[in-house]
Order: structure tokens, then C-alpha cells, then sequence
């Protein structure tokens, strides 16, 4: 097959699909892995894929990021569930750190109820819920993403630069064993300043996310101490976790 006939295939396949990771493209393609990645970098150059963490992505599917609304409906059984049993691991007197994704807006709701926890949060959907709730409640201020419900920007990263909690729950658009990755620059900062201001770090991921990738990589694997999902990995997939220090914990 010639160059432009195997470009036209990719542009097709990624079209078809949305993402691919590069195992499963190769074997479509049925290349070398050292073709593969000079057609890739063509296709990136004239803008026809995006290159992520392991695989490609359609540049019009990482464009469209889905609205805020319609993630709470997605798999929203899988979310609640993860929401729940993330909740039971925040002991009593814990400051927790909310992140502002789908799944995080469950497990905060979970939260409020409770006298026993402080709750930080960048999440405007979790912060017009506190009005109703019996946990003492801090939000971040900043810039507003509607796409998202986040608050982002230079003030919310200024205020997160003087506040330390002792869990995080963090959201993601893709996870792999590479790490975990999102849809936007600013949203990808938050989640790094979290990260680092929070003392046990948990990753809120149900099983749409794996093994996928998104446009920005915010964080290895190796950052988080737990994984809350409803995702049935393979047991080297566990392993390897295991050796990286996450410890996984799947719902029933």
C-alpha cells in the first residue's frame, strides 16, 4: 500500500472510531511500527489526527467536548455507585478536595450530608447543593467554564496555592497505565494544583475511561494512591497498578 493510501485509510479508521490506541491501529493499518509512526506524524502535521499518550485521536471529537448536563446522565447508575463507596473511605474530621467532573459531583453530594467533613471544591453544580447541606463547605472562586461547571483560572490556582486537604477526588476524561489526561489546559492545571496541595490522592474513573486517552495529560498513575471505578481490569492491569502504589477499589 502507498502513502497516500494508507494515509486515507488512518484518516478514515480515526474518523470511524474517534480514538485508537496505537496497537490496535497498527494491527488495521498492518504496518511496521516504524511506518506508522511517520504516517502519524504526516497526519498530525497536516492536522488530520491528534497524537496523545499511546494512540491518536479525531481532531473534531477532541474539540466537542460533551456538556456538563449530559455527562450527569451518562452512566449514571456506575457513577452513583462509585460515588458511594468513594465517600466511605473520607474518615471522620477529613478536609476533602472535590474536583468539579461528573462522577466528583456524586461522590460530593454523598459528602454533604455529613457534619463530620470539611469540602473544598472549584465545582459550581456541588457548590449550589451546599445550600442544602450539613458539611462545612469552601469554594474556590474563579473563572467559569460552562462546558464543565469548573472554576478555573489564575485567581482559582492563587487561592488553591494557600489550602491543603487531607483527600482529593479527581475526575478524568481518559486513564491508562500512562496516566490520566483531559480535555482542556486550564482544567488540566487545576487538577495537577489539587494534586499537589492534597495528601491521599484518589481517581474517580468509571469503565468508559479505560484504557483511553484525551488531549492533555495531567498526571501519572504513580500519583494517585486509589482508583474508585466499576472497571474490571485484567490482572495484570492490577499488577501493575499494585507496583505503581494504586490501590483499586471496583464496586460490586
Amino acid at each position: 500500500m502507498f502513502a497516500h493510501e494508507r494515509h486515507s485509510a488512518i484518516r478514515k479508521m480515526v474518523r470511524e472510531h474517534r480514538r485508537l490506541n496505537f496497537a490496535d491501529l497498527q494491527a488495521m493499518v498492518k504496518v511496521s511500527p516504524a511506518t506508522l509512526r511517520r504516517d502519524l506524524t504526516d497526519l498530525e502535521k497536516s492536522g488530520d489526527i491528534l497524537r496523545v499518550h499511546g494512540g491518536v485521536l479525531d481532531p473534531a471529537y477532541a474539540r466537542a467536548e460533551i456538556s456538563f448536563d449530559e455527562r450527569l446522565l451518562r452512566n449514571h447508575a456506575a457513577k452513583k455507585a462509585i460515588a458511594s463507596l468513594a465517600a466511605s473511605l473520607i474518615p471522620p474530621g477529613s478536609s476533602v478536595f472535590i474536583d468539579a467532573g461528573s462522577t466528583c459531583l456524586e461522590t460530593g453530594k454523598a459528602l454533604l450530608s455529613r457534619k463530620d467533613v470539611r469540602i473544598i471544591t472549584h465545582s459550581v453544580a456541588l457548590t449550589a447543593l451546599s445550600l442544602h447541606g450539613e458539611a462545612e463547605f469552601l469554594c474556590i472562586g474563579g473563572e467559569l467554564r460552562r462546558v464543565s461547571g469548573a472554576l478555573v483560572g489564575g485567581s482559582a490556582l492563587g487561592v488553591l496555592s494557600l489550602i491543603r486537604a487531607d483527600f482529593a477526588f479527581i475526575g478524568t476524561s481518559g486513564v491508562t497505565l500512562e496516566g490520566c489526561s483531559t480535555t482542556e489546559v486550564s482544567e488540566a492545571e487545576m487538577k495537577k494544583a489539587i494534586l499537589e496541595r492534597c495528601e491521599q490522592k484518589i481517581l474517580l474513573a468509571d469503565a468508559t475511561k479505560w484504557p483511553h486517552s484525551s488531549t492533555i495529560h495531567f498526571a501519572p498513575l504513580s500519583d494517585f494512591n486509589a482508583w474508585v471505578t466499576n472497571t474490571k481490569l485484567a490482572p495484570k492491569d492490577v499488577r501493575s497498578l499494585r507496583a505503581l502504589g494504586v490501590k483499586v477499589h471496583t464496586v460490586s
